[in-house]
């Protein structure tokens, strides 16, 4: 939007400016001569409209919505639904992704592979949500029933919990959240049925999860008409509420040294890059449903580690991300050692970055914060009011930010973001309606597949910019340079004939300029500067070519066919539609040899249908004699086509400089 306002406004002023230009100096050079007629003004007028008209790309409204379109219909393909049109492009410019952890850089596919319960482990075989494994101790099965308090863990993450699992054609789907689905596995493996467990222990009223809290409590009616409580959440957070510990079915007070066995055993789960969970409980003793009663003096019942692997796609997309540097951030709300095994693991992390708690962002001031944030690779234990500081500080430092999100409070993070990318599978209708962009699959990788189309969609747009700026520029100086010379009564061309060439360079040549496939560099370039100007260096080289090369030889054919008018018009004209039609074909790419990068088959076919609909024009006598012209010559043609060839290759040998001087200034 920024840039089409650039150019409305630059062409705008340009037009109305020639128009002016010509019109003014033709009644100016007639009423010297001392006569000026009505009909003189009127056809002044229609030549400086037609000529001004001669200076817009008036189709490029329809291109870049089209193009735009089309990203999106082929992004909605690609499983990244896009909501706001103009966040395609803005796609095209990200330098920082900030992407959540679980299900995005992950397959959000917990499966629990180890318990901490009574000073021992328990590892959990099985892998998915098939709920098909053993628990094993020290490698010999486990007795899950004589194995206090095993059981009652199990029973706290079924109960706690507001996932479901069902079957259907034998395959396991879950509803709700990964990580609980997780506990509704393990306790299918043990032989506890979610359905029957919460029919017989009834949840009473419960304190819900959230970002801040991390953790979710519930209060349950057991078979024997008691009241039980029951929280998981992060064990330090857990482990604040706990003043006892249950071990071989007997509750102990929590000493000192029983709780940095258990940070211990945390952090040892953690550096195995298992998402680490604990479970705690109380029997309630009255009908107090406060939130401090609720939660307090409970007994701590063991940790559970869990895996989300990476998904292979996003490794490769973070490796994507850096090759064209754009820096990937992790940020997940996992302890911190779990964030940093799997940020090394998917080369998120490299030496030297910091990994930031959320605790330890929320003691920094803005201007600490803004110093040190873009050698922070990884984010751990955030809440969402963290997420919004982290865009605003990479934000004041000029950079394009995209930051995912699922949960009603990412909604502000996601607002404030250039691109807002919510999750279609969990996210939230909050999260969704702040978004820019859902993901329909919650994947990393397609965040990055997003990318690519809008940096193809902005190479395309500038591809038919330069394209039509070239010809229209060359049409002005030609047209209106032989006016302002000869006076008036000498056009080069007639209205009528000036806007078919306008139409036949502006229309389809034009839109399969605007559909181009994507260059082969496209993810191996940094991305754009946001602010840069769309009249860039390259731009401006291809424009002034036209100026050195086409408007000399144009304005020679002219002058060389003069004082037989008729001639000279139809000289112009097929020199204007012919050369213009040619030059497309070096237009596919604006950096890439046509040999390498060959004009695709919607460019062909559409400068076939303008050659093929002019020549069947030509033959009709009224559109002869409506544009001023007559049928050229052999010896015309061959002419026109051999400088045409001449063009193309001093284009070719333009994309050879360029490329060699990468590095020129804007």
């Amino acid at each position: 939007e920024k840039r089409t306002e650039e150019i409305g406004k630059w062409l705008g002023i340009t037009a109305l400016g020639i128009c002016l230009l010509v019109i003014g100096i033709s009644i100016l050079r007639e009423s010297f001569k001392g006569r000026i007629e009505f009909e003189f003004v009127i056809s002044v007028v229609m030549f400086g409209v037609a000529l001004a008209v001669a200076a817009v790309p008036e189709a490029l409204p329809a291109i870049v919505t089209g193009a735009l379109a089309i990203g999106m219909h082929e992004m909605a393909k690609r499983n990244a639904l896009v909501r706001k049109m103009p966040a395609v492009e803005t796609l095209g410019c990200t330098t920082v992704i900030c992407a959540d952890k679980t299900g995005t850089l992950t397959k959000g596919e917990m499966t629990i592979r180890e318990i901490f319960i009574a000073d021992r482990y328990i590892e959990v075989t099985g892998a998915g949500y098939e709920p098909k494994g053993e628990f094993l101790s020290s490698g010999k099965a486990l007795d899950v029933a004589e194995s206090d308090p095993f059981p009652l863990l199990l029973m706290g993450g079924l109960l706690c919990n507001d996932a479901s699992l069902e079957e259907k054609g034998g395959k396991w789907f879950i509803k709700g959240d990964p990580t609980e689905a997780a506990f509704l596995v393990t306790a299918k493996k043990a032989g506890l049925d979610y359905h029957e467990m919460r029919l017989r222990w009834p949840r009473l009223y419960e304190v819900p999860f959230s970002s801040e809290r991390k953790r979710m409590t519930t209060v349950h009616s057991t078979p024997e008409g008691e009241r039980m409580v029951f929280l998981k959440g992060a064990p330090e957070i857990v482990l604040g509420f706990c003043s006892s510990v249950m071990k071989n079915n007997d509750i102990k007070d929590m000493t000192d040294g029983e709780k940095e066995r258990i940070l211990k055993a945390n952090i040892e789960m953690t550096s195995r890059a298992m998402r680490v969970l604990a479970v705690a409980f109380k029997k309630l003793n009255s009908d107090n449903a406060e939130e401090a009663y609720v939660e307090k003096d409970l007994a701590f019942l063991g940790l559970v580690g869990m895996i989300d692997p990476p998904r292979p796609e996003a490794i490769e997309a973070v490796k994507v991300c850096k090759q064209v540097r754009m820096r990937p951030i992790m940020i997940t709300g996992d302890h911190k050692l779990t964030a940093l095994a799997i940020a090394k693991e998917m080369e998120i992390y490299s030496e030297g970055d910091i990994v930031l708690t959320g605790e330890e962002l929320q003691s920094m001031s803005d201007e600490e914060f803004d110093a040190i944030v873009s050698n922070v690779s990884v984010y751990a234990r955030v809440s969402p009011s963290d997420k919004l500081k982290i865009v605003k500080a990479w934000k004041k430092r000029g950079e394009v930010v995209a930051m995912t999100g699922d949960g009603v409070n990412d909604a502000p993070a996601l607002k404030h973001a250039d691109i807002g990318i919510a999750m279609g599978i969990r996210g939230t209708d909050v999260a969704k309606e702040a978004a820019d962009v859902i993901l329909s699959d919650d994947n990393f990788a397609t965040i990055v597949r997003a990318i690519e189309r809008g940096r193809w969609i902005y190479d395309n747009i500038k591809k038919y910019l330069t394209y039509l700026l070239r010809c229209n520029i060359t049409e002005v100086i030609v047209i209106g340079g032989v006016v302002l010379l000869m006076g008036p009564e000498v056009l080069p061309l007639l209205p009528a004939a000036i806007l078919y060439v306008n139409l036949a360079t502006d229309g389809l040549p034009a839109f399969a300029l605007g559909v181009a496939p994507p260059e082969p560099d496209i993810m191996q370039r940094p991305p754009r500067d946001p602010q840069e100007s769309v009249f860039s260096w390259d731009v401006r080289a291809f424009i002034l070519l036209a100026v050195l090369i086409e408007c000399p030889f144009f304005l020679w054919v002219f002058f060389n066919s003069y004082p037989d008018l008729h001639l000279a018009r139809t000289r112009v004209f097929f020199v204007f539609i012919l050369v213009e039609l040619i030059i497309a074909l070096s237009f596919r790419s604006m950096k890439y040899s046509i040999f390498k990068v060959s004009p695709h088959k919607w460019l062909i076919l559409a400068l076939v249908w303008e050659l093929v609909l002019i020549s069947v024009l030509i033959h009709i006598p009224y559109v002869r004699d409506a544009f001023g012209i007559s049928r050229p010559s052999a010896q015309d043609i061959g002419m026109i086509l051999g400088f045409g060839l001449f063009v193309l290759a001093s284009l070719e040998a333009l994309k050879v400089i360029l490329r060699k001087r990468p590095s020129l200034p804007r």
